[in-house]
């Protein structure tokens, strides 16, 4: 992923100070940015770095008034922290934006995917397991049999679904996460009381 200020001054309906053409290619805290890196100035307490930084370009307040020379590209917008966080989202969703199927990656007999997905190396699909359209399963995720999962959903890394599991679409799995593990819930008994049981939970 490659930005120029101008262009990233456009997707945020903000103005540049400096060179329109600096070009960015990864975020970083201001305090800690580099060549080819976008940052951004919201909390006064870290206005010291904006003279500092050798961060490419810097997104800050319209109304922040400088008092110093600066070596870094401005991008000046209504409100930083917000429009950081319109670049951040547009970031994730460029990166994350991966297609393909790995030749590391296990697939059992009977599994079938959609269009556009991504199974990423080691990852593990189940027996007759089914993947919507634009499913992103990223690697060491486990994928049991029988499992259906709907589009857009996002599998990250090191995921475990237990078999028949179904998962619906656009959802987002975190890494370390269990569905369908054994659980605790309390049913309720023949003579109305409640006890413990021991189900599983999916």
């Amino acid at each position: 992923m490659q930005f120029t200020a101008a262009q990233i001054a456009q997707l945020l309906q903000g103005t540049v100070e400096g060179d329109p053409n600096a070009t960015v290619s990864k975020l970083s805290k201001i305090e800690e940015g580099g060549a080819g890196s976008l940052s951004f100035l919201a909390n006064p307490a870290y206005t010291q770095y904006v003279y500092e930084t050798t961060a490419s370009v810097v997104i800050i307040g319209a109304a922040f008034e400088l008092v110093g020379p600066v070596k870094t590209t401005l991008v000046r917008v209504a409100d930083a922290q917000g429009a950081f966080a319109k670049v951040l989202e547009l970031y994730n969703t460029i990166k994350l934006d991966k297609k393909g199927v790995s030749p590391k990656a296990a697939i059992e007999e009977g599994a079938a995917y959609g269009n556009d997905c991504y199974i990423g190396p080691l990852a593990y699909i189940g027996a007759n397991a089914k993947l919507g359209n634009n499913v992103k399963v990223y690697p060491h995720a486990y994928i049991g049999d029988n499992v259906v999962i709907g589009d857009n959903t996002t599998v990250f890394a090191n995921v475990t679904i237990y078999s028949d599991c179904v998962v619906g679409a656009r959802c987002i799995i975190h890494s370390g996460t269990v569905i369908g593990s054994d659980g605790f819930r309390f049913a309720t008994g023949p003579g109305g009381g409640a006890r413990s049981r021991r189900s599983a939970m999916w």
